[in-house]
């Protein structure tokens, strides 16, 4: 299980190096209902990485991938997502704001003072699951786990390690917030603005190492 967990740590930091979706969680701590909000993102979140991957081993069961040699249409597959990546990299590369601005954050960030609870576990098992960047670097480490044919408990455990690794950067701010007393908002605060101003740049250098290390490895497999 050591390799398979190290194959799929990487893509899970990348989950977890999502800029918009820690504002998202920042902004909610500083809303009416930061005490349940917060919490309700951070479970929105678990949930939608736990659904992706559980849908993709089932899937992989079904065709019956868990052979231990990858065929070659796994490898060509990993090919597209790293193709994929690559695109979404390319797109944010080309839409960044001149340096020193903010990027344009979407709408409905505006409205996070007035969601519910129910709203917030939404929006964040929807920012996790399916997410473009998160939903390929998610499926790509769900098929890391299914190649590797490991035992159901073994698989599990892989599952979750992937979970909490790819959950950290919403989950350390609930947690800080909760635990930090004044000067938290004061530090989540300063990280917000840094993401805003340099979301574009992260994300586009992200997506390209991990379009590059995906497209390598189904190379590598054929």
């Amino acid at each position: 299980m050591g390799p398979v967990i190290g194959e799929i740590l990487p893509l899970a930091v990348a989950v977890a190096i999502s800029p918009v979706p820690i504002i998202a969680v920042i902004l909610m701590l500083f809303s009416a209902r930061a005490g349940a909000n917060g919490p309700a993102f951070l479970g929105g979140w678990v949930t939608g990485l736990l659904a992706v991957s559980v849908i993709v081993l089932a899937v992989s069961g079904i065709v019956g991938m868990g052979t231990g040699s990858a065929p070659a249409w796994v490898a060509l597959l990993r090919i597209l997502l790293g193709v994929l990546l690559l695109l979404l990299g390319w797109e944010k590369l080309r839409n960044r704001p001149p340096s020193g601005a903010a990027a344009p954050l979407p709408k409905w960030l505006q409205a996070v003072d007035q969601m519910t609870p129910g709203k917030a576990f939404g929006m964040g098992a929807l920012l996790s699951g399916v997410n473009p960047k998160n939903l390929i670097l998610t499926a790509a480490a769900a098929l890391v786990i299914a190649q590797a044919d490991l035992p159901v408990m073994d698989a599990a455990i892989a599952v979750m390690a992937f979970v909490i690794i790819g959950s950290l950067s919403i989950g350390v701010p609930v947690l800080y917030y909760r635990l930090g007393g004044a000067p938290a908002r004061a530090r989540l605060t300063l990280a917000k603005t840094w993401l805003g101003e340099n979301n574009s740049t992260v994300m586009a250098v992200l997506l390209f190492v991990f379009g590059v290390a995906l497209i390598g490895t189904g190379l590598g497999a054929l």
